[in-house]
């Protein structure tokens, strides 16, 4: 069962992948300074939280196959690695919101807000999954394994919205702005920590 809910919630990192997998052909038009200094204000965001949520994942991951763990442990590493991603997409939805409209791009505000919006409401949702956990009853392993099945669907709703939250920020990462994005170290970080083998974190 817990594997179930493993994979419902190994679908967060994917969302920080859109904002940092970032390359640049060479040769290329260079973009507006004024965006380039846009692009490093969203991307210094990124690093820490992708990593707070690769966290997150990995720690739930490595509970997941788990059997033999007391309800109340598991109650506890859930309810850390809900807040985790909660306070991970809250900070990279602030950074958005900070970072205002990316300058000189048509209809950029609507993308910013639309990336922004989506990435708050996720972490609004992991805030909720967590209240959910935190509401278990761990004395009795029976209603806590019904409780987790309850969890685990819900997450399941929370992992499609992360898939619009990543068509958001595709959108918001186009032309010039994937360009001056591609620009940023802290970008180019997050992105190489996304081509590391998934479940290298879980081992023990």
């Amino acid at each position: 069962m817990n594997k179930k809910l493993a994979a419902a919630l190994s679908g967060g990192a994917v969302l920080v992948v859109a904002m940092s997998g970032c390359t640049s052909g060479s040769g290329e038009k260079e973009p507006d300074p004024k965006l380039v200094s846009w692009a490093k204000s969203v991307c210094d965001a990124v690093p820490p939280q992708d990593a707070k949520i690769r966290s997150a994942n990995a720690s739930i991951a490595a509970i997941a196959t788990d059997t033999n763990l007391p309800p109340k442990s598991a109650q506890k590493t859930y309810a850390q690695a809900f807040q985790d991603m909660a306070d991970g997409y809250k900070a990279l939805a602030d950074a958005l919101d900070g970072a205002g409209a990316p300058p000189g791009i048509d209809g950029g505000a609507k993308l910013q807000q639309d990336a922004s919006k989506n990435l708050a409401g996720l972490s609004t949702s992991y805030a909720e999954l967590k209240k959910k956990v935190d509401g278990l009853d761990t004395k009795d392993q029976g209603k806590f394994a019904r409780g987790l099945k309850e969890v685990a669907s819900q997450s399941k709703e929370v992992g499609k919205q992360g898939e619009s939250g990543t068509q958001a920020l595709k959108r918001l990462e186009q032309d010039d702005v994937k360009k001056a994005m591609a620009k940023q170290p802290s970008c180019k970080v997050a992105a190489s920590a996304t081509a590391q083998p998934a479940g290298s974190a879980t081992a023990g």
